[in-house]
């Protein structure tokens, strides 16, 4: 039967890694786990004789893939890849799948707390703002995107969205405001969030032509990538706009300038914690073990990202 490696330098919650375990021993697959690792060679080597991978955040790459002459799939227990390396993946014949979906109420929720947290002045006594009644702009209408609009909606704010590759009908059903381009995210937005993947298009297209349209007192809040913000022009609207504030869930790479000049307007998590939950982590692991089970009984590719 099929060897599965779990490999994962952030570990899986308890009862994820149970029923991972579960999964796979139901089907007679053989497991080996990999946890809080540190050296990518470690990885390599304990990947040299897998047929399939889970990972996380960890790196896939050209080493791996020649490491690992037998492996047929990897998924990755999540919904961005960025950390797997497609290209690679394709020419050395890997399938590879992500989980879309299952972390999506996990990082809708944080999006959502990022913004009470940021509207309450990060709690320092002093008064703060409300949501209600306020403009949420959401720049991707997809699993996140969708779930943060219905919890904005509970509390009584105004959610308009963008996304190319959702119909306006599907937005209007869900009550949701659609968005003719993406310019105009950031000149309704209050608050705007975004749920769009770090891609060759994508990365430092939040630049200044966009954030320079935002309204002095936007909140912009990323639980997407660091990788699609332009730095240079997060500085200079902090810089000329002295109401806007930042939150995200990782650090961008000029953390020290932006905590050195605007401390009180910017927040970071210390890790990406968008996924962080035990019910994610239980979601995304059990998923990416029934589709390596899925793809090696029935041929499933369904979720495959590479084709």
């Amino acid at each position: 039967m099929p060897k599965v490696l779990i490999a994962t330098e952030k570990p899986f919650a308890k009862e994820a890694v149970q029923r991972i375990k579960s999964e796979f021993d139901a089907a007679g697959y053989q497991q080996v786990w990999l946890e809080n690792y540190t050296d990518p060679a470690e990885l390599r080597k304990a990947a040299a004789d897998a047929e399939a991978m889970i990972v996380r955040s960890d790196i896939v790459d050209e080493a791996l893939f020649n490491a690992a002459p037998k492996l047929k799939i990897v998924v990755r227990a999540g919904a961005g890849y960025d950390n797997i390396d497609l290209s690679a993946a394709t020419a050395h014949n890997v399938v590879v799948m992500n989980t879309p979906g299952q972390n999506s109420n996990a990082v809708a929720e944080l999006a959502l707390g990022l913004m009470i947290y940021m509207a309450r002045g990060k709690f320092n006594g002093k008064s703060g703002t409300e949501l209600a009644g306020k403009k949420l702009a959401l720049f991707g209408f997809g699993n996140v995107g969708r779930r943060l609009a219905k919890m904005a909606q509970g509390l009584d704010m105004e959610v308009y969205a963008y996304d190319p590759y959702i119909s306006s009908e599907i937005m209007t059903q869900e009550g949701v405001t659609p968005l003719n381009k993406v310019e105009d995210i950031f000149t309704t937005g209050d608050y705007i969030s975004l749920h769009i993947p770090a891609t060759a298009e994508t990365k430092k297209s939040i630049n200044w032509d966009l954030l320079s349209l935002v309204k002095n007192h936007c909140i912009l809040v990323n639980t997407a990538r660091k990788e699609v913000i332009d730095e240079d022009a997060l500085i200079k609207v902090l810089q000329e706009k002295s109401k806007f504030r930042y939150v995200s869930d990782i650090a961008p790479d000029c953390s020290e300038k932006l905590l050195e000049e605007f401390a009180e307007r910017v927040f970071w998590t210390p890790k990406k914690m968008g996924a962080q939950t035990e019910e994610a982590n239980t979601n995304a692991g059990v998923a990416a073990a029934r589709q390596i089970i899925a793809f090696f009984e029935k041929g499933d590719t369904t979720f495959q990202v590479n084709k």
